[in-house]
């Protein structure tokens, strides 16, 4: 069973900045890309960003380009998402996911694309 575990979260003002962490306890975690996706009170859950197993490509929705980054540390078997500039319309709870395919490269931007998911960790913006 593979566990993700996410952390960082927490309360900012508009235009700061949070790392949120996601660590993973699969021992194949370096095969699978991963994504980070936020949903907000009475709203579906979104697609924030993935990256791709070796973290050669990363895709980010439109909303927060420029603004957050992805990135992975697969000796470590984490994931983050360092989030700049941030605004009100960010506010939701965050989870990690794991792609369900091995190797994969293209933009897997949808939820049925993962299998594996953490509890999630709430990001509030205040303005």
């Amino acid at each position: 069973q593979v566990q993700l575990v996410e952390s960082g979260g927490g309360l900012v003002q508009a235009g700061g900045s949070l790392r949120l962490s996601c660590a993973a306890s699969d021992g194949f975690f370096s095969r699978h890309a991963m994504g980070w996706f936020r949903q907000a009170p009475g709203k579906e859950r979104q697609f924030v960003a993935a990256i791709t197993w070796s973290g050669d490509n990363t895709y980010y929705a439109e909303s927060v380009k420029g603004r957050f980054t992805i990135s992975r540390e697969n000796a470590e078997k984490k994931v983050y998402l360092q989030m700049i500039s941030l605004k009100p319309e960010d506010t939701a709870t965050y989870y990690c996911a794991r792609e369900r395919l091995e190797w994969g490269t293209r933009k897997a931007s949808k939820s049925d694309d993962y299998d594996y998911w953490g509890q999630g960790t709430q990001v509030t913006v205040s303005s």
